[in-house]
C-alpha cells in the first residue's frame, strides 16, 4: 500500500469526483481510477460506489475513510517535523565537556564574543572528561573541550582529530580567608588541614592527586569531603569547611574580594591547559562557522 493511494482517497471523499479529484492530485483520470482500484484490492472490499454522481463510498470507504485521514495526516506532521529538525540540526553545534569547563571557558566564550555563535544554537553537554571524549568518538559531539596536562589523556587519535589550544588555567590551593585576609587553613599549621576533595574519577580530581602524590612538599591533608562537583567544592571552601584546590578562572574573583586565600605557596599550584577538539571530517556549515571563530577568540 503507498501513501499516495490513501491521499487520492481521501481527496475523492472530498471531492465526491474522479475527475476534480484527479485535477486535485494532478493525475490523469485514468492513473486516478487505477490507483482507487489499487488501494481497494489491497483493502480486499470495494470503498467507492462507481454507479451514479456525485461518487459515494461504500459503508467500507466510510469507515476506512477515518483511518485514511488520521494516517495521512499524522504523516504530513510527523514529516513536517523531521524537516524541521533536520534544520534545526543544521543549525545546532554539539559541544561535550565537564561542567566545570562549561561554567568557566564556555561562559566566558559566550560573554565575551557574542557573535561566535552568529545564528547557530550551542548544545551544551555536559559529563565526565572520558565520556566526552567518547561522545566526539561516536559522532555524538561536534566537539569536546577537555583539560590537557601530562596525567591527563583523552585517547583521542590525531589522525583523526584535530584540536585547538582554547585556554591555560591552574588550580590553587584555597581556604576562606580569615579576618585578617589571610587563608583560614595555611599548610604551615602543625594538625593536618582539612581537605575538599574531588571524587578521584574527574579530571580535576586525578590532576590533585597526582600532585600531591608526586610532590615533596605537599602539605599534611585529613581527607574531610569528597564531591564530584567542582561548583560544590568551591562552595564547601566559601563556606569555610576547609581547603580545595579550585580553578583560578573559578576563584580569582573571591580571592581578590578577600573572601577566599591561597592556602599555599606557587609551587602548590597545578597548571594545565585546555583544548577543543573536533573530527577531520567536514561538519555542518555552522560547526565549521563556529570552529573558525575560535581562531580568533
Amino acid at each position: 500500500m503507498q501513501l499516495k493511494w490513501l491521499e487520492d482517497f481521501v481527496a475523492l471523499a472530498q471531492e465526491r469526483s474522479f475527475t476534480r479529484a484527479a485535477e486535485l492530485r494532478h493525475v490523469t483520470h485514468p492513473a486516478f481510477g487505477r490507483r482507487i482500484r489499487a488501494l481497494e484490492a489491497w483493502a480486499g472490499t470495494p470503498l467507492v460506489e462507481r454507479e451514479g454522481s456525485p461518487v459515494r463510498l461504500t459503508p467500507a470507504g466510510e469507515v476506512f475513510l477515518d483511518s485514511a485521514e488520521q494516517i495521512v495526516r499524522t504523516l504530513a506532521q510527523s514529516q513536517e517535523e523531521l524537516r524541521a529538525a533536520a534544520g534545526r540540526q543544521a543549525h545546532t553545534i554539539t559541544l561535550a565537556t565537564g561542567r566545570t569547563l562549561a561554567r568557566t571557558v564556555v561562559a566566558d566564550w559566550l560573554a565575551l564574543q557574542p557573535t561566535l555563535l552568529q545564528s547557530s544554537e550551542l548544545v551544551v553537554r555536559t559529563t565526565a572528561m572520558q565520556q566526552a571524549a567518547q561522545m566526539l568518538v561516536q559522532g555524538q559531539a561536534d566537539f569536546a573541550l577537555l583539560y590537557h596536562h601530562p596525567t591527563l589523556a583523552p585517547g583521542l587519535d590525531t589522525r583523526q582529530f584535530h584540536y585547538l589550544h582554547v585556554a591555560s588555567d591552574k588550580l590553587v590551593p584555597v581556604s576562606r580567608a580569615d579576618a585578617t585576609g589571610a587563608a583560614r587553613y595555611p599548610f604551615q599549621s602543625s594538625p593536618p588541614v582539612p581537605y575538599l576533595a574531588y571524587a578521584r574519577p574527574l579530571a580535576l580530581g586525578r590532576l590533585v592527586e597526582d600532585h600531591l602524590a608526586n610532590h615533596r612538599q605537599a602539605p599534611r591533608l585529613h581527607r574531610l569531603v569528597e564531591c564530584d562537583s567542582a561548583d560544590a567544592v568551591h562552595e564547601y571552601a566559601l563556606k569555610g569547611l576547609g581547603v580545595a584546590w579550585l580553578p583560578w578562572s573559578m576563584v580569582h574573583a573571591d580571592c581578590k574580594s578577600g573572601m577566599l586565600a591561597l592556602a599555599g605557596s606557587a609551587a602548590m599550584e597545578i597548571r594545565f591547559d585546555v583544548r577543543i577538539y573536533r573530527p577531520k571530517r567536514r561538519l555542518n556549515s555552522s560547526a565549521e562557522g563556529f570552529w573558525q571563530a575560535l581562531h580568533a577568540v
